[in-house]
């Protein structure tokens, strides 16, 4: 008998593995990600408080404005540079990286390196 290799399920486990050691405090707020097959999204959350800081993803405005495709490297460096602007303009430079159980390759190398770029420290 063939098991079947439930990709989202190995997701999940590894995102819950990285969680007992990430975690987002006021001063290093957690950079989280989530990819799916058309769109990415980013988040800035203090887990202290459980609160969002901030956010951005290829479903906003400021990111349809800018006529990019939502599930490319292209999009996802665009998202990237609209977070960083985001989280500087709310006074984080620092944050702890969760890259949401999925590879940093591609798409998550892609925004993580933008953020970068941009500003943000991790």
């Amino acid at each position: 008998m063939i098991k079947r290799i439930d990709r989202q399920a190995i997701r999940r486990k590894k995102h819950k593995r990285v969680r007992k050691t990430v975690f987002g405090t006021a001063d290093r707020p957690r950079f989280a990600v989530f990819r799916s097959l058309n769109h990415i999204y980013a988040q800035l959350i203090n887990d202290e408080l459980g609160v969002t800081l901030a956010a951005a993803s290829t479903l906003d405005a400021d990111f349809k404005a800018s006529g990019e495709s939502g599930g490319n490297v292209a999009g996802a460096q665009k998202v990237g540079e609209l977070f960083a602007e985001r989280a500087l303009e709310k006074g984080v430079k620092q944050v702890v990286f969760d890259r949401g159980g999925n590879i940093y390759h591609g798409r998550i190398a892609a925004l993580a390196q933008s953020a970068r770029e941009a500003g943000l420290e991790f």
